[in-house]
Formats: structure tokens, sequence, C-alpha cells
């Protein structure tokens, strides 16, 4: 569990916001951190459900990147869980093409997005900034 501080731009702090990054690959985790900490965001990484239940509680997040395919629970029951604690944070789901039938009731209960493993970390970042701040990406 990691929690980041603010980046400072120009010499004023400009925070997007928190994100809280759950899934059980540290490779992952440490990727999707160092990308959105250069993108103003305060990250914390879970790699498990009561992990990521405990930062829930605690941070209040107001992004969640969700692996669906995590040891103990799901990520389905995580999303559960999420909806009573942080029901305003926007939920991305992360998953590999097996776990279509998990992602599809997790946007049915109102995920904001989903994206297949591997993914393109740029077009993660576009999408998290388009939900963050209704900007268009930044590419192309």
């Amino acid at each position: 569990m990691a929690g980041t501080s603010d980046r400072e731009q120009g010499g004023d702090t400009v925070q997007k916001g928190k994100m809280l990054i759950v899934d059980d690959q540290l490779g992952i985790r440490m990727l999707l951190s160092e990308v959105f900490q250069d993108e103003a965001f305060e990250t914390f990484t879970a790699e498990n459900g009561t992990e990521a239940i405990e930062h829930a509680y605690r941070n209040k997040p107001d992004i969640v990147l969700l692996d669906m395919k995590l040891p103990g629970m799901n990520g389905l029951e995580i999303y559960r869980e999420f909806k009573h604690i942080i029901p305003e944070a926007k939920v991305v789901i992360m998953t590999a093409y097996g776990e279509m039938n998990l992602v599809e009731e997790a946007i049915n209960m109102g995920a904001s997005h989903y994206f297949l493993k591997p993914f393109d970390i740029f077009d993660v970042r576009d999408k998290v900034k388009e939900l963050i701040d209704g900007t268009t990406s930044y590419r192309n």
C-alpha cells in the first residue's frame, strides 16, 4: 500500500484528485501510479479487495482503476462495496478478455469505462483525464 503526495508545477500545487489503483500485479500498480502522479493525482495502490476497501474508507478516492481478477474478492465484489463507500467515485475497470461477463455487470452497475489488458497506457491516461475534468483526449 502506497500513498503519494501532490506534484508541484510552477510553484503551485495542482492536484486533479485522488486515485486508487487496484491490481494484484505490482508492475501494473507501479506503472499506473507513476503515470498518474505525473498527471497531478494523489495515488494509492492496493493489491487485493481488503486493501482496496480500506483505502476507499480512509482516502475517499475520486477515481478508481479496478482489476476484475484479484485474489480473494473479484473486482465485481469490490465494486459493490465501493458503491456504498464512495458512490460518487468514477470506476474504470481493467480486465482480461475472459472476464467480460463481470465487466458487463460492472458497466450495468454504473462503472464509467473499461479497458482490456494489455491496455495502452496513453488511452487509460486520456480516458481518466476526460472523466475527471471533461476535456478531450491528449491524442488525436
